[in-house]
């Protein structure tokens, strides 16, 4: 608790000063900040060595009110070359296909930054979505696996996420 005892002509001041540091609070592992994670050497020994086959690696990205699911590349290629994707739930849901106003950790988009391994393809088609204005890939996912719950940064280390604008796009 912080107890702060001013004159009436610093409660403005004060009232400042916490709004900047509540603002710099964080509410989980991606609040708005830096996201952390391994060194970029380390990122790029761990991708050049990673299992290869029929499949994609996927990394979640939420962003308020847009439908893109997030981020897709093959095996061994960088996320700099990732394609932000809307996923087609023809044959399976994506991971979290949850009610948006459930219960916190189970409602839409509880999974921002996962990191998945993808069965499925690029349809070849592509959709609107209306609330980032984009045209993106459709990928028709056929399964997944969850492979890590905190993987850092997504593609530099300087990362910033922000769940109300898209922050984070390959150079």
């Amino acid at each position: 608790m912080l107890t702060v005892m001013v004159s009436h002509g610093g409660k403005l001041a004060v009232l400042g000063a916490m709004c900047c540091l509540l603002s710099q609070c964080e509410t989980g592992s991606l609040a708005s900040g830096n996201m952390s994670g391994p060194s970029a050497a380390e990122r790029d020994a761990k991708i050049a060595t990673e299992p290869t086959g029929d499949f994609f690696y996927g990394r979640r990205y939420y962003v308020e009110k847009t439908r893109f699911w997030g981020y897709i590349r093959k095996p061994r290629q960088s996320w700099s070359q990732a394609k932000l994707v809307l996923i087609r739930e023809d044959l399976k849901h994506s991971p979290d296909r949850l009610p948006e106003n459930g219960p916190p950790g189970q409602r839409y988009a509880f999974d921002n930054n996962y990191e998945y391994r993808l069965h499925g393809s690029f349809n070849g088609r592509t959709a609107y979505e209306p609330n980032s204005n984009q045209f993106l890939p459709e990928f028709t996912l056929t399964s997944y696996e969850l492979l890590d719950r905190q993987p850092g940064w997504l593609f530099r280390p300087d990362d910033r996420y922000d769940p109300y604008r898209i922050t984070m796009t390959p150079r």
